[in-house]
């Protein structure tokens, strides 16, 4: 058995070998507590003939589990200088293809064709870089890739956020898009000290499954997303403040706010934070017509 990438001795061997440094540019923490990596790739639940897509494999930590448990894994790399240490700390490894690539301009249903074509069942496992979670997380729910689902180690405070549920402090816009398109749930928190350089903050890894259609059905996505997130503008603000303020002319159209609201049985002096996203979707049907 080859001895793990993620331990602190053999991740300063490498880094030492290979003249590297950490950027912070990119957010770069290496994790270096194999057992760790083990409990993230157990909750991404793959076969053989399952791949897995990462994101930011740094110098393959990660990544070895992963090909030891999926039949292919498919890694997104956007820093130059970590392509040869991958090529070399990977080697024992015949089914890892690593592309070049910022994730967020990177045509990944494209690559998903190229690479993984056979693979029916598909998720997405990584430690992504904390600057750009959210960005990273919503395009891969938007471009509507054929993955099963999720399981992402990412700052604690997004990961609550994600999870979050109406009625609490941490709900809020991010809460309702993705789970408007999966079911998010909390798999695991990991503490700095698994991490070289330790970060300043606490890390949590979510499980998010791809729900088979959306948690609710409206007339138009980009509107719903357009409602949620002008509910949460101020969030002590009353929904028919912030809806008065986010939306186009809202001020003007105040009375025709009032009537939606009143249709979908929403008393505007609800805050945003305590509608679910059910009431979100009917809020934003009743809306629709007097903003489109």
């Amino acid at each position: 058995m080859m001895k793990d990438i993620a331990t602190p001795i053999r991740t300063q061997e490498i880094m030492a070998k290979h003249g590297l440094t950490v950027k912070k540019s990119l957010g770069q923490n290496f994790l270096i507590d194999p057992n760790i990596l083990r409990k993230i790739v157990g909750k991404a639940n793959l076969t053989k003939q399952s791949a897995a897509i990462e994101i930011g494999p740094g110098i393959g930590a990660l990544t070895e589990h992963l090909a030891r448990e999926a039949g292919k894994v498919l890694a997104f790399e956007i820093d130059q200088r970590l392509l040869p240490v991958l090529a070399d700390t990977l080697s024992p490894y015949d089914n890892i293809s690593i592309i070049h690539s910022d994730i967020l301009k990177a045509d990944v249903e494209k690559a998903i064709k190229e690479e993984l074509a056979g693979y029916e069942d598909i998720v997405v496992v990584a430690n992504l870089p904390y600057y750009v979670t959210t960005p990273i997380i919503m395009k891969l729910l938007l471009e509507k890739l054929p993955i099963r689902g999720l399981v992402v180690m990412l700052q604690k405070e997004v990961a609550e956020r994600i999870t979050a549920q109406p009625g609490t402090k941490a709900y809020g816009s991010l809460s309702i898009a993705i789970q408007y398109y999966t079911e998010a749930e909390m798999a695991l928190t990991v503490p700095k000290t698994v991490f070289m350089p330790q970060p300043n903050v606490d890390s949590a890894v979510i499980r998010m499954i791809k729900r088979p259609e959306p948690q609710v059905k409206v007339i138009n996505e980009d509107f719903f997303f357009q409602v949620t997130r002008g509910s949460f503008v101020q969030r002590r603000k009353t929904i028919l403040n912030n809806l008065q303020t986010a939306m186009p002319n809202g001020k003007e159209k105040k009375e025709l706010i009032l009537k939606a609201l009143e249709e979908a049985e929403i008393d505007p002096s609800r805050r945003g934070e305590t509608l679910s996203i059910k009431e979100f979707g009917l809020l934003a049907d009743k809306l629709y017509p007097y903003f489109a």
